[in-house]
């Protein structure tokens, strides 16, 4: 077994400005990012509700609950949200939140992800995952990333094997989510393993990798399975 015995506790993610090619990722602000990113995740209780029927959280009425759900989060502790701009305009996209954070342990997890139609698809849904696992990582140190989901949601968990995490199994019967059971699919990835996964990212992500349409070359998957001895 590794020697842990000098490990120390993490420090909590921190509010820094992450600014890539194709977007930023900013600290959460409901005066600065609410009435924008309600807008980016459809700017209807139906549009948003449907985008997020994975969430556990129960629907919402409308803005006013999105914005009181998030700021209840924050305030608690339990989550530390990000919004995404994209470049060029500034547009407010899309979100995600670190979740579960122990310090103690150096584990962290990325949930409630959400992102907007205008990033969905793009290279800055891409680029985020990779700022936001970079800041992990390398800024704070952590050992272990996790990314947690509705075993139905099969987007997720595709995005999830895309990214670069490890499915690690089915937590049956895990909650009671808008009343209904929910089966959650855990996925990781760890701190050994995170410089190919970064190196896959930022080949992935380089110009050279588009065609003048905006097309990927290589895909993400493929780029870090070649890097495997």
């Amino acid at each position: 077994m590794s020697d842990l015995s000098g490990f120390v506790p993490r420090l909590r993610p921190q509010p820094v400005h992450q600014r890539g090619l194709y977007g930023t990722v900013e600290p959460y602000d409901e005066g600065e990012h609410g009435a924008a990113l309600w807008q980016a995740l459809g700017g209807s209780a139906d549009a948003v509700n449907v985008l997020l029927r994975f969430f556990p959280q129960p629907d919402f009425s409308g803005p006013a609950d999105f914005y009181a759900w998030l700021d209840q989060q924050n305030a608690s502790g339990n989550w530390v949200t990000r919004v995404f701009r994209r470049a060029g305009d500034g547009a407010v996209v899309g979100m995600a939140s670190y979740m579960r954070i122990d310090e103690a342990n150096g584990a962290i997890e990325i949930g409630s992800v959400a992102h907007g139609p205008a990033m969905q698809r793009s290279p800055i849904a891409t680029e985020v995952q990779y700022l936001m696992a970079r800041h992990v990582f390398d800024d704070l140190g952590y050992r272990r990333y996790e990314w947690k989901c509705n075993s139905e949601h099969v987007v997720s968990r595709a995005a999830a094997d895309r990214l670069g995490f490890t499915f690690e199994g089915i937590f049956r019967n895990h909650m009671v989510a808008k009343g209904k059971n929910r089966d959650t699919a855990w996925f990781s990835m760890i701190d050994s393993e995170w410089p190919a996964i970064r190196a896959a990212f930022e080949t992935w992500l380089a110009p050279a990798n588009f065609d003048a349409e905006g097309r990927q070359v290589r895909d993400l998957k493929s780029i870090r399975e070649a890097s495997r001895p």
